[in-house]
């Protein structure tokens, strides 16, 4: 899959560990009006027979997720590591993967949230998005038109700092070629302290750990695309000092080896 968010393929997500496994998964461009808050909305529906669970693991992308379900709204802030839920009975969720624009409003200190959900007292959001998911017709385009609706009565236009955190998170997700901090801050013109101010800011992460996080997403999606590729020639690929570093790095994250993900992928 290629790093560019506009040519992910919604049915192999980047940032999911195990996609064969996932329930009913869409994934909605975001509407032009808050194509400067969200990068995409995605929405999982599920009906698992009673008494049976799916877990569903992720390796989350840098950014934080506003998410609109039955039983309220809650917001997820930046992972630091992999996680996990487990799906039971019937269900869904209208989630809107935030650009850092959309933080400041939303979140207040991103790095206050990393690795942890909590509710939010929206219930306007909540009763657009449930209506229209419950309601007749394209019921994802309708609860993806109610909720970029909301977003862009109650976020204002993004400022010039706040496009620039934008344009940083692109920049560094979509462009395997940035390996190292001092990459990121060439290519967008930054001293290495304006960079941090902004990832801290805007995303709650050091700009390190959100080049770790896609090269750790290209690792997973590189071994399910090719099982038998060599591991060496990933960590290689991707820029790790070597094979070691990768494994190392992989087995932290996740608490897997290379070589037992892979195996689990393509069961």
């Amino acid at each position: 899959m290629p790093g560019s968010a506009g040519l992910e393929d919604s049915r192999q997500p980047r940032g999911i560990l195990y996609p064969a496994r996932l329930p009913t998964f869409d994934r909605i461009p975001a509407p032009p009006a808050v194509a400067d808050l969200v990068r995409w909305f995605w929405i999982p529906e599920w009906r698992i027979q009673p008494g049976r669970t799916s877990r569903q693991h992720l390796i989350a992308f840098p950014a934080c997720n506003l998410v609109v379900e039955p039983a309220g709204v809650g917001l997820a802030g930046p992972a630091t590591r992999s996680s996990h839920r487990d799906l039971s009975g019937t269900g869904w969720g209208v989630g809107a993967l935030l650009r850092p624009a959309a933080v400041p409003h939303l979140a207040g200190d991103p790095g206050a949230l990393r690795d942890t959900y909590v509710s939010k007292d929206l219930p306007d959001l909540h009763d657009l998005v449930g209506r229209a998911m419950t309601g007749p017709g394209d019921r994802h385009r309708r609860a993806v038109d109610a909720f970029a609706g909301w977003l862009a009565a109650e976020v204002p236009p993004p400022d010039p700092e706040a496009l620039l955190a934008n344009r940083m998170a692109e920049v560094i997700d979509a462009d395997p070629a940035i390996r190292t901090v001092r990459d990121a801050t060439e290519r967008l013109h930054l001293s290495a302290r304006s960079l941090q101010r902004l990832a801290g800011r805007y995303v709650g992460l050091t700009p390190l750990a959100m080049i770790r996080r896609r090269r750790l997403q290209e690792a997973a999606e590189r071994l399910r695309a090719e099982p038998g590729t060599n591991l060496a020639a990933v960590a290689a690929d991707l820029g790790y000092s070597d094979h070691a570093h990768l494994a190392n790095e992989f087995r932290a994250v996740l608490g897997l080896t290379l070589s037992d993900y892979r195996d689990r992928a393509s069961d």
